[in-house]
């Protein structure tokens, strides 16, 4: 007796660029991951850049760097704020995700070694940016998922393992690059 079609699960092989062990929950988790990030990051961003949600704008940022010891501190204000900015919107949309989660990853860096004398646990501690650096660190490792403008990208549309871990090392170079400059 023949088996009726619909009882056979279907094996279709994954669309061009999709990995065959992308799900919708894993697809979920990872825009919900993106969202989370790149909205706290972006806000931060936007309290340099513009001095919204009581942030201290390029000025009063720039005067934090100059006691941190960075040099032209209102320069390097403005780059973490773009930064903070652009690189945070960006992984909301899923929009070059590999460099995206780098600066939000160097960033985040930069942060830990600023407060790391000051124990683990908050408010003087570095668990929350070590937070955000892990999870800057696992999009960028992983890639944004189905849901992201990526996938419109013919380059990132299969994300990589080696863009990646590229991104990653670039994050981390570009942070130890900038460490180096504090007096």
């Amino acid at each position: 007796m023949p088996v009726p079609t619909s009882a056979v699960p279907r094996t279709e092989a994954p669309a061009a660029g999709v990995p065959a062990s992308s799900n919708p929950a894993h697809d979920a988790g990872l825009l919900l991951l993106r969202l989370a990030l790149g909205l706290v990051m972006a806000v931060h961003g936007a309290q340099k850049l513009f001095g919204w949600f009581s942030g201290g704008g390029i000025e009063g940022t720039g005067m934090f760097f100059a006691s941190l010891g960075y040099p032209a501190p209102e320069a390097f204000a403005v780059v973490a704020a773009l930064t903070e900015t652009l690189g945070g919107l960006a992984l909301v949309l899923g929009l070059l995700t590999p460099l995206a989660g780098a600066a939000v990853l160097g960033t985040m860096i930069n942060a830990v070694a600023v407060k790391w004398g000051g124990g683990f646990f908050s408010p003087q501690g570095v668990e929350y940016e070590l937070l955000l650096v892990a999870a800057a660190a696992a999009l960028t490792l992983s890639g944004p998922g189905r849901w992201a403008v990526d996938r419109a990208l013919p380059v990132l549309r299969a994300h990589r393992l080696r863009h990646g871990v590229a991104a990653v090392a670039l994050g981390a170079v570009v942070a130890g690059v900038t460490l180096l400059l504090r007096s």
